[in-house]
């Protein structure tokens, strides 16, 4: 029963670090929104407003917006503007309108309250988000239109299935009914997770029989060049772990192998039965959902010690290389340098009085300074290590967006812990050397690109969705001006600035933090 219980905690643990890939963009089927409970919007017409092109940053001043039916039907000068009946207006003189944000990692869905963690991502700004956690159930309530979704909160542009484990792949023969089965079932990406080599790349090659992409984390042991040459398309949080930085080593053959006979999280060394993985499930969920919360505070020695041997080997043209092949394939970076942020540097004493805290369930806050505590108990040369690794990932996302890697921003966060806003999100890329820009194009242009769905998001131009945010100051200027937020528009409905403050209001009063 022991040696069953470790099997358990070892697929528990692979469940809980499951983090989705991506095959290349022409993998991506057709898209096909998911049913979304959104009332129409009566017209909407903008007035004076700064159009922001987040191709070029080009600014054109007092413009006019109508917006009908949930799309923009004009963008012109105030006098040519059309007159429609039931229109409101707003004075938007001095403000900036971009396209909607889009959270490209998140995992709100499943949160215990996504309603809250919903309402908060709109008021900062976001009009769409990529679940990156899904489940048969998900599906099925996506399926009926009976997710918690409307013109209140951000729009679903993409769910996959199951994460994809060897808690529940086991073989070749599984990985392709997975994939296969995911697929009727109307997800949208494969996850993968904390798999072996072989079943990364059996799951690799199903998808590209059946046209799906494929996304998430790079298994240990995995060479980062071949996994992009085989369809790995969107790669999650640098990695993460030490696959990157093994792959920027000079030791990569040695260190490559040593991770792949010592990975931090084993398969089990038998096929669990169907039955019995649908058992153990909510049980293993259960058990690792601490660990979940931190990987790095219960990282075994071993793996900081190979984490340290890649970054003292670290070859900086190897990692341009490693960059400009990642390039040359489409391979996607989502960094979430706000997720990396607070498990390399949990123990800093700003994440007990974040601004966020009181947007956060009180349970979920202490379960996480729980971990806190955990991960400051570390050996000093463990913490050491992790401080250096997260200079390393601000260093590594500007190498990748030198040399003209495909990114996109996300937080990795349902609001379940601090530091992992958008707004601070948009400050750690800053402070890895990207323009605001750049930031605002990861943030809404190349969401909208990645999925083939420019036609319909990732500017302001006539045609497309609604999907708005109006910002009191010019983005292109300042990455601090991406989080001044005047208004957002979703499907054609404006919420102003008081109506956001009255949404995180509601959700703090819930959680019991203000009178």
């Amino acid at each position: 029963m022991r040696r069953i219980g470790k099997v358990v905690m070892a697929a528990g643990a692979a469940l809980g670090l499951a983090i989705g890939i991506a095959v290349v963009v022409t993998y991506w089927p057709a898209p096909s929104p998911p049913r979304q409970q959104v009332e129409p919007a009566a017209p909407l017409r903008i007035d004076n407003v700064t159009v922001v092109d987040v191709d070029t940053g080009a600014l054109s001043s007092d413009r006019s917006i109508l917006i009908v039916d949930g799309k923009i039907a004009q963008i012109t000068g105030a006098d040519e503007i059309s007159e429609l009946s039931s229109l409101r207006r707003i004075d938007a003189a001095g403000q900036y309108v971009v396209p909607g944000y889009n959270n490209m990692h998140s995992h709100i869905l499943t949160a215990a309250h996504p309603n809250a963690g919903l309402a908060l991502m709109l008021s900062e700004g976001v009009t769409g988000f990529r679940q990156m956690n899904g489940s048969d159930r998900l599906l099925k309530l996506r399926r009926e239109g009976r997710l918690p979704l409307n013109e209140n909160t951000p729009r679903l542009l993409a769910t996959p299935g199951d994460l994809v484990m060897p808690f529940n792949v086991a073989s070749v023969a599984d990985a392709e009914t997975l994939v296969t089965s995911q697929k009727r079932q109307g997800a949208d990406f494969i996850k993968v997770g904390a798999t072996t080599p072989p079943l990364l790349y059996a799951i690799l090659s199903a998808a590209r029989k059946e046209a799906i992409p494929v996304v998430g984390h790079l298994p240990e042991g995995i060479d980062p060049v071949r996994a992009s040459q085989s369809g790995f398309h969107s790669i999650e949080h640098l990695g993460p772990g030490d696959t990157m930085w093994i792959g920027c080593s000079a030791k990569k053959a040695t260190l490559m192998k040593e991770a792949e006979l010592n990975p931090s999280f084993a398969a089990p060394p038998f096929e669990i039965p169907t039955f019995a993985q649908k058992l153990l499930a909510p049980f293993v969920s259960r058990v690792m959902a601490r660990r979940l919360l931190n990987p790095a505070a219960f990282e075994k020695e071993e793996g900081v010690r190979r984490l340290q041997a890649a970054f003292d080997s670290y070859e900086p043209q190897q990692c341009r290389a490693l960059a400009q092949e990642l390039a040359r394939n489409g391979t996607w970076m989502v960094p979430t340098l706000v997720r990396l942020r607070t498990q390399y540097l949990q123990d800093s004493p700003e994440y007990r009085t974040d601004p966020s805290i009181p947007y956060l369930e009180p349970s979920a806050y202490s379960a996480w300074i729980k971990v806190a505590d955990v991960f400051a108990a570390l050996p000093e040369s463990s913490r050491a290590t992790f401080r250096e690794g997260y200079d390393r990932s601000l260093a590594l996302t500007a190498v990748l967006a030198d040399e003209a890697v495909p990114m996109m921003t996300g937080t990795d966060g349902s609001h379940q812990a601090p530091g992992l806003s958008m707004k601070q999100e948009f400050q750690e890329l800053a402070r890895a050397g990207l323009s605001p820009l750049k930031i605002l194009q990861m943030t809404t242009r190349d969401p909208a690109r990645f999925p083939g769905r420019t036609a319909t998001m990732g500017s302001v131009a006539v045609g497309k969705d609604a999907d708005l945010v109006l910002l009191s100051e010019n983005p292109t200027s300042d990455v601090a001006n991406l989080g001044r937020i005047a208004g957002v528009v979703r499907s054609g409905h404006y919420h102003s600035r008081d109506d956001l403050e009255l949404m995180r209001q509601r959700v703090a009063r819930a959680h019991g933090r203000l009178e």
